[in-house]
């Protein structure tokens, strides 16, 4: 719709570091016979609006961030109830958001103005006209209880400062200020696409304590994003201090993982008695909270954290019969919800909580799959398309804040082709390909531009296997595995994607250009990085991931690879060894090529570094780096550290299709895959995904070797059932309602195995070598046993046992725990 009004802003100085929030209000009179009011707002900053002295909505952060230069976005409410006949006051308080706010490491700020500026529009409709208050100069403005209003450093309000009744009819505005016409372009001003951050649950203190320094450490049990809310029996001028952190170490919070931002609110009372706060234009990620200049010790009920995010529809569900499991996958959802306030940001706590495309496309599959992320990566990938036809690159960063270009990067910039292909995978919306299909080909001609004459994209930056636990902590991107092997695999990958997207959407030319660069592409790897056989360069897991998972080895040679990639796994003792590039595909490459025992073997692993080391650590979200807390409790203070960083969790998406059983069969779940395959010491597994045709749900339950396995599906939707170990093995299709099948385990019982056993029986037991290793590593490390040697075939552990002088007791002991059944067997 045709926007008029003008912004406008305070007379006075706004918009600097820790400068007051500025108010504004006009007066206007509503005659007889109103039928409706419509109110719609925005800010460069951030705006909470009133009607008569009553805040109108529940939207939090508005207008959240966009790229504001290309879109504001607009909110709009119906406030027809709030309005009186005769005088009436309109409102609105000014955070400095990210448009004025510092934003990234760089400590910059007014990257997108230098003031504070509103823009409202309230219709109100009768029978016979419209007539429209619009911000104009007949606003004033002056300053209230909000003294600074910072994303990264916190909310200080004053409450003697408030100026009561300034939003109501009646007050006296004569000391405040003029406002003045601001020049903003009207063609920023955009209809929301996705969902409000809104406050979306409440957690109570699990403890009070009081440090060792005789502060007040609250714990709220469960990392989060939000703030916290308070109730004081207060004192007339005393103050309340927040301070908010990830991690307590020694009794006392440990601020190291926020860097430089602030994290602190404070609460001046204006009068004794009970009285209830909580910020309006801050947020923070943390579990706990430091409280000082409280009366008192604060009680449970005085203290509720609030968590805030997208209002995005929960979609997808899994749990298990494995606790840490299950912990493992609702650490996923919670930094998932910690890191979609608005923007898919990296984390939610430190002087960053930026939109890295990397992060995203990592966890895509997996975020897609858990909520409905049509509204937020939508509005996303909006301003991705905007950001890069204004700077002809897909910037590293969505909205853009950087000083300097990003160069194209595999799983950074190739975004731009990836998220909207699973978008459509996991919806079915031809409409999302549309909307990005110039932006997915711009990015991939720029990537054909710089390729090699043999087809390879080696030249160039390159954030490679980003935090491959082995690289150096001052260097993230200096993994393992060769960068330009990493970028020319997910070269592989975007081609073959956007060949398929370009077919799709009857691009026929392009369909055949496309499909032609990615084969040209796939051939140079194979050419460069990998034998006739199947091995390939680096031999790292990440290597052979990446060469497994995108389809770009022979049907001959994928085999042999599988082989390979199971044996380094079992070599690092099953211990994860990739970063951001190989994490999500590492258990699909595994399982794919037959070893669905060592993917869970890798799965199911606490050691340092593990999927589960942080569930045993207490984690209650995905971190940024595998050891973000070393075992010996010391914090990795790399100066990148996060306690809330989802893309690691990209696992739980193999979780949702590999333990769950569901996948879509075609897009948008019109045709669905039902192929749970249980392992480990899994019993039990309870899966369901929300698509648009209905619920798709798999539950299967393992008692000693029968097998039971039960689906729902909705009405009319064909589903291509494998059973997991059922004696025919094969695959059938089910059509809609619900379906049940029980049946006993094909194959015979394994006999089990004893300490008599051959070595080169108990190594072919990937599960039972993994414990004997770790037995062996533990009582005698360094003196290694090999179950492939010729001689394994005659040995024993006894022999074995006999051959070691003073062999002890507890070595016999644990060698035979370790090869006797598992309780899951």
């Amino acid at each position: 719709m045709p926007y008029t009004s003008p912004f406008i802003t305070p007379a006075f100085s706004a918009g600097g570091a820790d400068q007051p929030a500025p108010y504004l209000r006009r007066d206007f009179e509503a005659r007889a016979g109103l039928r409706r009011a419509t109110l719609r707002t925005t800010a460069i900053g951030l705006v909470e609006a009133s009607v008569n002295g009553l805040r109108v909505g529940d939207e939090l952060l508005a207008p959240g961030w966009t790229s504001y230069e290309h879109r504001l976005i607009v909110s709009t409410h119906d406030i027809t109830g709030l309005i009186r006949e005769g005088a009436n006051t309109l409102g609105a308080i000014l955070g400095e958001g990210w448009a004025l706010g510092r934003l990234a490491w760089e400590g910059r700020r007014n990257i997108y103005s230098d003031h504070p500026a509103l823009w409202a529009e309230l219709e109100l409709e009768y029978d016979d006209r419209v007539e429209t208050v619009g911000t104009d100069l007949d606003w004033r403005a002056s300053t209230g209880a909000i003294l600074r209003s910072s994303i990264y450093d916190g909310e200080d309000f004053d409450a003697r400062r408030e100026p009561h009744g300034w939003n109501e009819p009646g007050f006296d505005d004569g000391r405040w200020s003029e406002v003045e016409l601001f020049d903003w372009p009207l063609e920023s001003l955009s209809e929301p696409i996705a969902e409000p951050i809104r406050a979306i649950e409440e957690l109570a203190p699990v403890s009070i304590r009081t440090s060792p320094s005789g502060k007040v450490v609250v714990d709220f049990g469960q990392v989060i994003s939000g703030w916290v809310r308070i109730a004081p029996d207060a004192v007339a001028g005393q103050t309340i201090t927040l301070r908010h952190a990830e991690l307590v170490r020694n009794g006392e919070i440990d601020v190291t993982t926020l860097r430089t931002a602030e994290a602190t609110d404070r609460f001046t009372a204006a009068e004794d008695g009970r009285q209830s706060w909580e910020p309006r234009f801050t947020f923070h990620g943390f579990r706990y909270l430091e409280v000082d200049g409280w009366p008192g010790v604060p009680k449970t009920d005085e203290l509720r954290a609030i968590v805030i995010h997208s209002d995005m529809r929960r979609r997808g569900r899994l749990e298990t019969s494995n606790p840490q499991l299950n912990r493992l996958h609702e650490n996923a959802v919670w930094s998932m919800r910690g890191n979609f306030v608005g923007v898919p940001t990296d984390c939610p706590q430190r002087d960053e909580r930026l939109g890295w495309t990397g992060d995203l496309n990592a966890f895509a599959p997996s975020a897609a799959y858990l909520y409905d992320v049509r509204g937020v990566l939508g509005s996303w990938l909006t301003d991705l398309r905007l950001e890069q036809a204004a700077k002809g690159y897909v910037p590293w960063i969505v909205p853009d804040v950087l000083t300097t270009p990003s160069s194209p990067t595999a799983l950074w910039s190739d975004a731009a082709v990836s998220v909207p292909w699973v978008l459509y995978q996991q919806y079915g919306d031809l409409q999302i390909l549309r909307d990005s299909y110039p932006s997915m080909r711009t990015f991939l001609v720029s990537v054909e531009e710089r390729l090699s004459e043999a087809g390879l994209w080696d030249t160039g930056f390159q954030y490679g296997d980003w935090l491959d636990p082995d690289a150096p902590v001052d260097n993230a991107a200096g993994g393992k595995t060769d960068r330009y092997l990493v970028a020319s695999a997910y070269l592989v990958k975007t081609t073959r994607e956007l060949a398929a997207t370009a077919a799709l959407l009857g691009e026929e030319a392009d369909a055949e250009r496309f499909d032609t660069l990615h084969h040209r592409v796939r051939d140079a790897f194979r050419a460069e990085f990998v034998t006739a056989t199947g091995r390939v360069t680096n031999e790292s897991a990440t290597a052979y991931a990446l060469a497994i998972a995108f389809g770009i080895l022979e049907p001959e040679q994928r085999q042999h690879a599988g082989d390979l990639l199971a044996g380094l796994v079992a070599k690092a003792g099953y211990r994860i060894s990739t970063g951001f590039a190989g994490t999500p595909l590492v258990a699909d490459a595994l399982s794919s090529t037959g070893h669905l025992t060592e993917a869970y073997l890798l799965l199911l692993e606490t050691r340092c570094p593990s999927f589960l080391y942080p569930v045993t650590q207490g984690a209650t979200t995905i971190w940024e780096r595998w050891d973000s807390i070393r075992p010996d409790g010391t914090l990795n203070d790399s100066g990148m550290t996060s306690l809330n960083h989802y893309a690691l969790g990209a696992v739980v998406d193999w979780m949702h299709r590999t333990i769950g059983g569901i996948a879509p069969a075609a897009p948008g779940y019109a045709r669905v895959t039902i192929a749970p395959q249980p392992g480990g010491d899994l019993t039990f597994s309870r899966a369901s995904v929300d698509t648009d045709r209905g619920q798709v749900s798999v539950r299967w339950s393992l008692d000693g070797r029968t097998m039971t396995v039960e689906t729902t599906l909705p009405d009319g939707v064909p589903a291509d059932v494998t059973l997991p170990g059922h004696p025919d093995a094969e695959t059938f299709e089910v059509i809609g309602g619900d379906h049940r099948w029980t049946y006993e385990l094909a194959g015979a019982e394994q006999e089990p195995h004893t300490m008599d056993t051959t070595l080169n029986l108990l190594a072919a037991d990937p599960v039972v070598w993994q414990r004997v290793t770790e037995v062996f590593a533990r009582h005698l490390p360094g003196i290694p046993i090999d179950g492939s040697a010729p001689e394994a075939a005659g040995m024993s552990l006894n022999i074995v046992l006999g051959y070691i002088p003073g062999a002890s007791d507890e070595l016999a002991h644990d060698l035979a725990a370790a090869v006797a059944p598992s309780p899951a067997s």
